[in-house]
């Protein structure tokens, strides 16, 4: 059992790291740096649900938080790492080294349709809003968690901002994944986390999401040779 004032600082640094992480994708360009942020965030969101647990004494969502981890800290950012190391060597000649070609085509986000500027501006507004928007839910019941609430429905708008304004495909997936962690961080905040049979399946769904991404990129970039949306858009025009 935690003590109330401890509670409340562990949640707030991990609820703030959560969303710096997020904020911290508009701001990056290299898809490598992305994943690694978005490995980040899903530490942050399993200190979230362990927080939770121990304060509550809830061993079920103890083992939801290690099974966070793993998947959205480990498993999933390992599988889009592949995919971006495996579109890394084949454009620089059979060298998967990120670090060495980090500046290629391929491994960046050259021209995102909104600027590092513009997107940082908009994050603050959509945070604004979710603040605005979950202002009445926090009257209502005015606990550490609920007040956290705002954070996961900021990240959720800034996880659709991210798949919408992103054109490389690896990135929209990042962008989509951003989207799903902050709707798994609002269900926690709100109602103390979620039955683990439930968490288990919403867990299983989206890493067979990234899996069909994953391959589909692939795919489009051994046909066309890119996985830039705007470069396929114009193919089929």
């Amino acid at each position: 059992m935690v003590s109330e004032s401890l509670f409340t600082q562990l949640l707030d640094l991990a609820c703030g790291a959560f969303l710096l992480a997020a904020v911290v994708v508009l701001w990056r360009r290299e898809l490598a740096a992305i994943v690694r942020l978005f490995a980040l965030q899903g530490v942050a969101l399993a200190a979230i649900a362990l927080i939770l647990g121990l304060h509550e004494d809830r061993w079920g969502l103890i083992v939801v938080a290690m099974g966070i981890g793993a998947l959205r800290a480990g498993l999933l950012p390992y599988l889009i790492r592949r995919a971006l190391r495996a579109f890394v060597a084949e454009r620089d000649g059979g060298d998967g080294g990120l670090g060495r070609h980090g500046g290629s085509e391929e491994a960046r986000e050259t021209q995102p349709l909104v600027n590092v500027a513009a997107s940082l501006l908009t994050a603050a507004a959509l945070t604004l809003l979710a603040y605005a928007v979950a202002s009445p839910l926090v009257e209502l019941d005015p606990t550490p968690a609920t007040r956290a609430l705002p954070v996961g429905l900021a990240v959720v708008l800034i996880g659709f901002f991210v798949l919408v304004t992103r054109r490389r495909a690896l990135a929209q997936v990042v962008g989509f994944l951003l989207l799903d962690n902050g709707i798994t961080a609002t269900a926690f905040l709100a109602a103390s986390g979620v039955p683990l049979i439930v968490e288990l399946g919403v867990s299983f769904d989206v890493l067979l999401a990234v899996l069909v991404l994953q391959v589909l990129t692939v795919r489009v970039r051994e046909t066309f040779g890119t996985t830039d949306i705007d470069d396929l858009r114009e193919l089929h025009d």
